[in-house]
Formats: C-alpha cells, sequence, structure tokens
C-alpha cells in the first residue's frame, strides 16, 4: 500500500479525501481503481487521525494548571458543515 507524505496538511489530507469519496460514489469507476482509492483513503484517514491525536495531546499541554490537565469541552463555532 503507498503511504501518502508525511508533510502533508490535515486541510490537504481532507481535500484529498474528499476527491476520493468522490470518484468512489462514481459507477464509472472500476473495482480495481475503487479498490486503489480505497485503500489510498484508509492510509489518509489513519494519517488524519494521528494529526488530530498529536493536536489534542498539544491542547491538553497548554491547557495543562499546575502539573494537571484540565480539560474543557470544545466550543463549536457552528461554521462546520
Amino acid at each position: 500500500m503507498p503511504k501518502p507524505p508525511k508533510s502533508i496538511d490535515f486541510a490537504t489530507t481532507l481535500a484529498e479525501l474528499e476527491a476520493i469519496v468522490a470518484k468512489l460514489e462514481d459507477e464509472g469507476t472500476s473495482l480495481e481503481q475503487s479498490l486503489a482509492d480505497f485503500e489510498k483513503g484508509v492510509g489518509l484517514i489513519r494519517e488524519a487521525q494521528q494529526s488530530l491525536s498529536g493536536a489534542e495531546q498539544k491542547v491538553a499541554k497548554l491547557l495543562e494548571v499546575q502539573g494537571e490537565p484540565v480539560l474543557e469541552p470544545f466550543q463549536d463555532s457552528g461554521d462546520a458543515e
């Protein structure tokens, strides 16, 4: 399975995933191409999850008070779909 480059940022990863989903929804795509795209998508999802996990750890570290992490609920601005 080809691995995506590690230097891809999160937004680029999401854009690539959206493109893969669009290709997978195309009924004219061959089974072989669909499987290859799916495999690439799984790799991109793993990379995105690692990126999010790293960001979460950084946020937790920034919110530490007297050596104890302070967990605060995420306040979504409502801009997402």
